[in-house]
């Protein structure tokens, strides 16, 4: 069975697609066989990224380790056979999920193996974890954390395995600000109420901006003939390395 990562928020600008597409490049870098699914009908931002680097690299005629991008079946559950396509060939599938609360979604999360939940680090993103009082005590989980709750229930009802989630704290300033560490303090209390790990996630950087046209990530530079790598690059790749061994996947030694 392949390990199944989703990457899930209700919000969108929290960087999911951003945070996919360089799982699943790293993954598929380090030799593994990586499938994607981008369960946004609509943005499928995910899916271009992968689109745009299959035709960059066989317009530029270099090899890239190439994620593959699966397609949705038909009816009322187009996500069961897609996976299953997957499945036959791939170590590692990837769903990338809309910024919205969609049924897809929902199917989403309850197949989830790993959940990686990008958030911008400020109280707009958290709200959708957890109701906070105006002094700022936690009141209870939000929409968004009920969701993950019920698709562990269901996983559990199926005899299916533990999600093992994790909230990506993403474009954190630099300094060591007031508001980060009340983010950061909320977010650790919350984690040990409703179950889920903190780890850095991106900083904001220009460059993942500039890459998407070309379907490009941090690790392709020097294959498109980058041979002097910025600090910000090099600071970017390092943040993509803690992110891969923090998410603590089966098989994966990390080799870039």
């Amino acid at each position: 069975m392949a390990h199944i990562i989703v990457v899930g928020n209700e919000k969108g600008g929290s960087g999911k697609s951003t945070t996919s597409m360089h799982v699943a490049t790293a993954l598929a870098r380090m030799g593994h066989r990586v499938g994607g699914l981008d369960l946004d009908v609509r943005q499928r931002s995910f899916g271009r990224y992968l689109e745009n680097r299959a035709a960059y690299a066989e317009r530029k005629k270099i090899d890239l380790p190439m994620p593959v991008l699966g397609s949705m079946g038909e009816g009322s559950d187009p996500l069961t056979p897609a996976l299953t396509q997957l499945e036959k060939t791939c170590d590692f599938i990837l769903l990338d999920c809309p910024g919205s609360h969609t049924r897809l979604s929902q199917m989403a999360h309850t197949v989830a193996d790993t959940l990686l939940t990008p958030l911008n680090d400020s109280f707009v993103d958290f709200d959708l974890l957890a109701r906070m009082s105006p002094e700022g005590r936690i009141q209870g989980p939000s929409i968004y954390a009920e969701m993950v709750w019920a698709a562990r229930q269901m996983r559990a009802e199926a005899g299916a395995g533990p999600i093992d989630w994790l909230v990506l704290r993403n474009r954190l300033g630099t300094q060591a600000m007031h508001n980060k560490r009340k983010v950061g303090r909320a977010l650790t209390d919350l984690s040990k109420r409703i179950g889920f790990r903190v780890a850095p996630g991106f900083s904001e950087r220009v460059i993942f901006r500039e890459l998407f046209p070309r379907g490009l990530t941090l690790l392709d530079l020097k294959d498109i003939g980058t041979e002097q790598l910025s600090m910000s690059n090099i600071a970017a790749r390092q943040e993509l390395r803690d992110l891969v061994a923090e998410l603590n996947l089966p098989g994966v030694e990390i080799t870039f």
